[in-house]
């Protein structure tokens, strides 16, 4: 435990506990610029593992909408520009948040899809807890949206000098 100033009205001295080395670490890397880079490469990761997901689920109800190929082909797309943004500052900040709003916009988009298609089971939102769990996932498209956020963030974030 050290003793700091604090930075207020009433000027005293604070103890301060130390953070777990951890969150040092990770506070560290926001401050200097480094966790761009691995936010970046998380939404690399994210696009290609919820891209093979949803090819999975979404080949099992045989692509009955031509809408169900978007978050297919923009998990490419997202992991491209993750991996572009690990390796490069203007890549970060040009193609990530393009790739990310997209992913972000399809993302809500097959929230309302879902949504729509819970609608039009039989019994629709009359029978919501039935038709949510045995027809599209509704929150599932969220996740994709997450994956956008991620990318989205790394591109706002300051870059390591």
């Amino acid at each position: 435990m050290k003793l700091i100033p604090s930075r207020g009205p009433a000027s005293r001295l604070v103890a301060q506990t130390p953070a777990p080395r951890g969150i040092q670490r990770l506070v560290r890397n926001v401050e200097t610029g480094r966790f761009e880079r691995t936010l970046s490469g998380l939404t690399a990761a994210g696009a290609l593992v919820t891209a093979a997901e949803i090819y999975l689920e979404h080949d099992r109800a045989s692509f009955g909408d031509p809408w169900m190929w978007a978050p297919v082909v923009l998990g490419p797309v997202g992991a491209a520009a993750g991996v572009a943004g690990v390796v490069s500052t203007r890549m970060a900040h040009t193609a990530l948040p393009l790739a990310s709003v997209a992913i972000i916009a399809n993302g809500l988009q097959g929230t309302y899809l879902h949504l729509r298609g819970i609608a039009q089971r039989p019994g629709g939102f009359k029978e919501f807890r039935y038709n949510s769990e045995m027809g599209p996932p509704l929150l599932a498209p969220l996740l994709v949206t997450l994956v956008g956020g991620m990318g989205l963030l790394a591109s706002v974030l300051r870059r390591e000098s």
